[in-house]
């Protein structure tokens, strides 16, 4: 790699062109002065990030030791408090506040629905992230398993109309329970309803829904109508026939508002190892962000081009034209404050912490969007921080923002903050974490994998684990996710900030989502992650069923969560597991581990749907692999099973990815010279080594972390590659 000096620091070559010849141009900001404030800041922000990752192993040292020394004795938790609270892991609790973050979009404050988390190293997964704010609910239904395919209703390649019965009535069942008509059903309607003098003419039982509505040659071609402030437009076409069903108002789709935000990802779901994966995720975010990133593929044989949606325009009932957003507020989520990136070397030849350089990079990009407001309207730039460690780490990263705003010479503030409540020490000190930017704070999330993975890691010596199934209904997680909406609650949250739920994992089981995950927006949660636009306009049906403002109003009443239940470690009491058990157990884990990593390493894939032992599709990121690798290290470490069982069973599972892959190309093109399909040569798979060393040596690694050694087999990958 070629590299720039830029002051006190060396920057590889392509990055600096990337910054001077397409990030500043347009920002106001000079080159000089860019690189001059940046080399500055980093200088003066890198001791304190090394300070805290010091803390966080000293920290982990000293609970391990606790552990030890208290092996075979009850475990006592007050006591075990009182010890977190001497060496500073639990702080002491202020008195209470309201958060005071000012200039927040509507999508964040007052609209509550789902949240789409996507890789941004990819632009056409980014632009259909951005575009998946309107969904036709037809599609979503017609294509997934929430219409049973029972009695002829089969999907396949030629339209079936008996199915496309059920999606209408389907459909119309939703506009009867969110639209109610004053008198009788939506299914009934003999005509397409009128507009006169820009009223409706047909009579809702509640008038002031209907918001708007757009023409076509003259013609009504959609209603536009409101329900807990998310919008439903109802469309028509008199020439279009969809289904068995006599449909004389010629309603042709129901389109949905679905994913009301986005996160553009440059974290768990990406595989950035260098200077040439980073430029590729700052390209895109700086596509979305100037609203000209354009993707160019193929479908069907034709040239498929996608770009980002334009605003949609309707007519509302006192005749002014409305426009509404047509894209998802974007956010974007760097990464958190233990890796470094070898796109940018300090004078020692050591790699800059890349968290610290997303957030410049990613602000930077932002300001292209002040002049056409294609994304924010309040002149924001929203940032989610990942994996932080208590309140001196989130006081960390508001510090590092104020480096950026002072740098890029914006208003303090400018610079949101979105915290990731995925590591335990943020959890039982989640009020102290929000304090510390409380000027700033537009978000808070539970994330139940990073959780779980820091819980097991945290806890490493307590004793083996309980088996990863049987963790969800552990006491600490559902305190820990009502602590997360209690304490957000307690804030102020509500109408500011918005209090998140974490993914649905399993894109084509859809009928069990729309069963489920209906208890996000119950538990007071005002966005929840879904792994695709589909998805998302099919959640986007809880919010019309759940006014999420009105149950944060209630639950505000509730005791608030106890943070001695948060604490309460998921040791197994009396492990008993068959072998049987115990080799199922360490199977499903493996399985999981190498479906993911190979790809990661192989392909450079940070996300994808890959399937389980049982072959069934689930959204895997580094969440996923942190849990399942730190689960195998806890029962190797308490001797649950034994280092040779578990490389029998990699082995093993290694076979069984390979042949869940023989019809993927991509999978199949790693067996040319320089790659190796993980069975054929264990010791060659350099994939296989890297899923082998998250197991065996998951103990050491920081905080459980997947990282390290992801990013030194990457790049070890990379090497080797013959073209």
């Amino acid at each position: 790699m070629t590299y720039i000096s830029q002051g006190k620091l060396s920057v590889a070559k392509e990055l600096v062109e990337f910054i001077n010849n397409e990030l500043l141009p347009g920002t106001g900001i000079d080159n000089k002065k860019f690189w001059e404030g940046f080399d500055k800041s980093v200088h003066e922000l890198i001791p304190k990030n090394k300070e805290l990752l010091t803390i966080r192993e000293q920290i982990q040292k000293k609970i391990d030791k606790w552990h030890k020394d208290n092996k075979g004795k009850e475990f006592n938790l007050e006591s075990y408090k009182n010890f977190l609270k001497e060496i500073g892991y639990l702080v002491e609790e202020g008195p209470n506040f309201l958060i005071e973050t000012k200039n927040v979009d509507d999508e964040i404050c007052n609209i509550a629905g789902p949240q789409l988390v996507v890789p941004v190293m990819n632009a056409r997964y980014s632009l259909n992230a951005a575009n998946a704010r309107w969904g036709s609910l037809y599609d979503a239904l017609y294509g997934t398993d929430v219409i049973s395919e029972s009695n002829g209703a089969e999907r396949g390649k030629k339209y079936n109309y008996i199915r496309g019965e059920k999606v209408i009535k389907f459909a119309r069942n939703i506009l009867d329970s969110h639209v109610p008509l004053q008198s009788g059903s939506w299914k009934d309607l003999s005509s397409i309803p009128l507009v006169e003098n820009n009223q409706l003419k047909l009579k809702l039982k509640n008038p002031k829904q209907f918001v708007g509505y757009s023409k076509k040659s003259n013609d009504i071609s959609s209603l536009l109508f409101l329900n807990n402030n998310l919008h439903i437009e109802v469309k028509f076409d008199p020439s279009q026939k969809l289904g068995g069903l006599k449909d004389n108002a010629a309603i042709c789709d129901v389109i949905l508002e679905s994913a009301i935000t986005s996160i553009m990802d440059h974290e768990d779901s990406v595989a950035a190892v260098d200077a040439k994966d980073k430029i590729l995720g700052y390209r895109n975010w700086l596509g979305l962000m100037k609203g000209d990133l354009q993707y160019e593929g193929e479908k069907n044989g034709k040239k498929l081009v996608r770009k980002l949606n334009p605003d949609r325009e309707y007519i509302s009932p006192d005749g002014n034209k409305i426009k509404l957003h047509g894209r998802a507020l974007m956010l974007n989520r760097n990464v958190g404050h233990l890796m470094t990136n070898s796109s940018i070397l300090l004078e020692d030849k050591t790699e800059i912490p890349e968290g610290i350089m997303d957030a410049f990079i990613t602000t930077a990009a932002a300001i292209h969007d002040f002049k056409n407001k294609g994304n924010s309207k309040t002149n924001s730039v929203y940032i989610v921080k990942p994996k932080m460690h208590g309140p001196e780490e989130v006081l960390f990263t508001n510090l590092i923002f104020e480096k950026v705003e002072k740098v890029l010479n914006l208003k303090k503030y400018t610079i949101k903050i979105g915290i990731m409540d995925e590591e335990r020490r943020t959890t039982v000190n989640l009020k102290e974490c929000i304090r510390a930017v409380k000027n700033r704070v537009v978000f808070i999330n539970t994330g139940f994998l990073d959780r779980t993975g820091d819980e097991m890691h945290t806890s490493m010596e307590a004793g083996p684990m309980i088996k990863k199934g049987d963790m969800k209904s552990s006491k600490w997680i559902s305190a820990y996710e009502n602590n997360n909406v209690d304490v957000g609650l307690e804030c102020g949250f509500s109408g500011i900030a918005q209090i998140g739920k974490g993914m649905w994992a399993a894109p084509d089981k859809m009928a069990d989502m729309i069963e489920q995950k209906v208890n996000h927006p119950k538990s007071g949660a005002n966005c929840a992650w879904v792994p695709s636009p589909t998805a998302a306009t099919l959640h986007a049906l809880h919010y019309h069923q759940v006014n999420v403002f009105s149950q944060q109003k209630e639950l505000k009443n509730r005791p608030r969560a106890k943070v001695s239940d948060i604490l309460k470690i998921p040791v197994a009491d009396r492990p008993n597991w068959s072998v049987e058990e115990i080799t199922k157990e360490i199977e499903n884990n493996a399985q999981g581990i190498l479906g993911y990593v190979v790809r990661w390493i192989d392909q450079g894939v940070g996300c994808s749907k890959v399937p389980d032992i049982n072959n069934v599709g689930l959204m895997e990121d580094r969440a996923t692999l942190r849990i399942s690798s730190q689960h195998i290290a806890n029962w190797l470490h308490h001797g649950i099973c034994s280092k040779e069982q578990v490389l029998e069973i990699m082995k093993k599972m290694a076979k069984v990815v390979d042949n869940q892959n023989k019809n993927d190309p991509a999978y199949l093109r790693s067996g040319r010279t320089g790659y190796f399909e993980m069975a054929k040569n264990f010791d060659q798979s350099i994939a296989f080594k890297a899923a082998c060393d998250l197991v065996l040596n998951g103990i050491n690694q920081p905080s459980g972390y997947t990282e390290p050694i992801l990013h030194k087999r990457r790049i070890e990958k990379k090497s080797t590659r013959i073209n």
